[in-house]
């Protein structure tokens, strides 16, 4: 029963395999043993790729069927389409085509296999390329608040810096004042005088100004700082809101780009034991002399072509001599009296009626 499904499987004539030796069945049997479970890798290369792509078990199984079943389309008539001839090199440039497919369909098998076998140095690319991507994207969306926040601070030190020079007009003023009284400056007279009074009221008339401008800016300092509090909510929400898109970059592309990033080798290795196995059927046919069944098909194929060209051959021969036949059946008929007499009085009875019908229409149209 599995040599019967695997022959089915190599593409062969069942009637024809069925009349070959056990030696020729089993070849036929291992080509299509081969093609079979290339079709199954296919499955599991394909379901794995997808599932990394839709994050679903169901759908990826289902397309993945779809891939296997397909590939074994292919390989199956591949294989099956090669046949034997004359010489060699008739038989490669025959096989040329389904070798180029077959070279991409190894490839195109190979690769999701590759991503599962070299899952964990992948990864370990991975990470670093998400944690490189985080510190780019915490820049750039630092970047695109820094100058508001620039902004923010610089009217704030704008702020404190005008509270620091009132404050230091006034120590001044405070200086002047007592220095005054003291006699040590100014008029260098010992007592309140009226010059102390004079500096002692424009100090306090600057200190007034500086508790004035304290409260104003320090109501502005506060909405600022309020501010520049929300810009800082805003850009950590902004990091937060790109990292799971960033955590998310480990699609199949984001896989096979890492792929490419490890060593070669192995990789080129495990590709070409994929291009082995999809091409050794093909290798085989073409390697493998005539044998029992290649015989058997081009005798069932010359006794088929034998019979289109005699069906062909009478088909003329019957056309040339039914144009002969009725060749001479209208030559005889031509010399029938009766038969010309008969259409002459026809003729004669036709040219009458247009005649007559000519007549009245020139009638009707004076």
């Amino acid at each position: 029963m599995l040599k019967h499904f695997f022959m089915l499987c190599s593409g062969v004539d069942a009637d024809i395999i069925k009349g070959c030796s056990n030696g020729e069945q089993n070849k036929y049997a291992g080509i299509g043993a081969t093609v079979f479970f290339t079709a199954v890798m296919a499955f599991i290369a394909s379901s794995y790729a997808l599932f990394t792509v839709f994050d679903n078990a169901f759908i990826a199984v289902g397309f993945g069927l779809v891939w296997g079943l397909l590939i074994f389309n292919l390989d199956r008539f591949i294989v099956s389409t090669i046949k034997k001839r004359e010489r060699f090199f008739d038989e490669f440039i025959q096989a040329t085509p389904r070798i180029i497919l077959a070279v991409i369909i190894a490839i195109v098998i190979s690769k999701p296999l590759e991503i599962k076998i070299f899952e964990k140095e992948i990864n370990t690319v991975l990470l670093k390329e998400k944690n490189e991507m985080l510190l780019t994207n915490k820049k750039q969306v630092a970047n695109y608040f820094q100058s508001d926040l620039d902004k923010n601070k610089a009217q704030i030190d704008s702020l404190k810096s005008d509270i620091l020079k009132k404050e230091k007009e006034v120590n001044d003023l405070y200086s002047v004042y007592i220095t005054e009284a003291e006699g040590t400056t100014g008029t260098k007279k010992l007592g309140k005088g009226p010059v102390y009074k004079e500096k002692r009221e424009k100090h306090d008339a600057a200190l007034q100004d500086l508790a004035t401008l304290k409260t104003t800016n320090q109501a502005k300092i506060t909405d600022l700082e309020a501010k520049a509090k929300t810009l800082q909510a805003d850009l950590d929400k902004k990091v937060t809101e790109t990292q799971p898109i960033i955590e998310g970059f480990d699609g199949l592309m984001a896989r096979i780009n890492a792929l490419n990033k490890l060593p070669f080798l192995p990789s080129f290795f495990i590709m070409l034991l994929f291009l082995a196995i999809e091409t050794s059927p093909i290798i085989a046919k073409l390697l493998s002399p005539k044998s029992e069944y290649d015989f058997k098909q081009e005798d069932n194929e010359m006794g088929i072509k034998n019979m289109l060209v005699q069906n062909r051959y009478q088909s003329e021969l019957q056309k040339k001599t039914d144009a002969e036949i009725y060749d001479k059946v209208y030559a005889d008929i031509k010399e029938d009296k009766e038969l010309y007499n008969y259409k002459k009085k026809s003729a004669v009875e036709l040219l009458k009626l247009q005649a007559d019908g000519f007549v009245e229409k020139q009638k009707k149209s004076i």
